[in-house]
């Protein structure tokens, strides 16, 4: 498909509109839904959630907001990432895990974690009161047994408490804004919050337990600011998936808090 799938959509619908501009906080239609992934990737089924193309998860009842569609990690790459970290979290010293997400959004990567990890319950905590609307009703059509709270992550995490003997897997994803540029990259310390910052939050708090942390990254990272993320590690390792044929691809930065991993072999996506 290369051509507008609506010709009354008067805008480009890229990540400038959708994330900071006047469709930020509207719900998008069927029709913007597909024209921002053509418009920004030339694929009017870019934003694939839920294991379902925009079309079966509009017709399902599942909405999204213009900031939503941009930050949600898609099928696609919420299917690499899962499959990553379930093969690190088979090396953990642990038979069931607890999977956090401190920045739900969709929750479709927590979808693909859970999806991937046996044995893993998913925890998810979302402060914005129109985006957890929107997810706590979304995973409600979907079936999904995720538990999505609503709440500053700081204050909800300090209420959570995990058996030692499970694993904590936690997936880091604060809201990228004006910390990701094109040129000079993404910058890991200029993410709202600061990504060390909530590291360092799950590291204290889950002390005793093993931990897993699975960073999401652009393709090109600030060197600094990897370096001072990477320090903090016992074990780490970045993986970029090359997927998106127009470039501007995602990662996952994999580390560890509390326990050094044998060599592992993730998988190719």
């Amino acid at each position: 498909m290369d051509e507008r799938t609506d010709n009354s959509l008067s805008y480009v619908y890229d990540r400038a509109l959708l994330l900071h501009g006047p469709k930020r906080n509207e719900v998008l239609t069927l029709a913007e839904i597909q024209q921002y992934g053509l418009d920004s990737f030339g694929d009017n089924d870019y934003v694939s959630i839920y294991a379902m193309p925009p079309r079966e998860w509009y017709r399902r009842g599942i909405r999204l907001l213009g900031r939503t569609a941009v930050e949600c990690t898609r099928d696609r790459l919420g299917d690499c990432i899962g499959r990553d970290v379930a093969t690190l979290a088979s090396r953990m010293p642990a038979n069931e895990f607890v999977v956090i997400d401190p920045f739900a959004g969709s929750c479709n990567t927590l979808f693909w974690i859970v999806r991937h990890v046996p044995n893993a319950k998913g925890i998810a905590f979302e402060s914005d009161p129109l985006v957890f609307e929107l997810g706590h009703r979304n995973l409600a059509f979907v079936g999904q047994r995720i538990e999505l709270i609503h709440g500053d992550y700081e204050k909800l995490l300090k209420r959570l408490r995990v058996p030692q003997d499970r694993g904590v897997v936690a997936f880091i994803a604060p809201p990228w804004g004006a910390a990701l540029d094109e040129v000079q990259g993404l910058d890991l310390g200029g993410t709202t919050p600061p990504i060390r910052e909530v590291m360092e939050r799950i590291a204290s708090h889950f002390s005793k337990n093993k931990i897993l942390l699975a960073t999401q990254v652009y393709e090109n990272v600030s060197g600094p600011s990897l370096t001072e993320i990477q320090k903090r590690l016992d074990w780490s390792e970045l993986h970029i998936y090359d997927i998106n044929k127009h470039g501007r691809n995602h990662g996952i930065l994999l580390g560890t808090k509390g326990w050094t991993p044998v060599p592992a072999y993730l998988s190719s996506p």
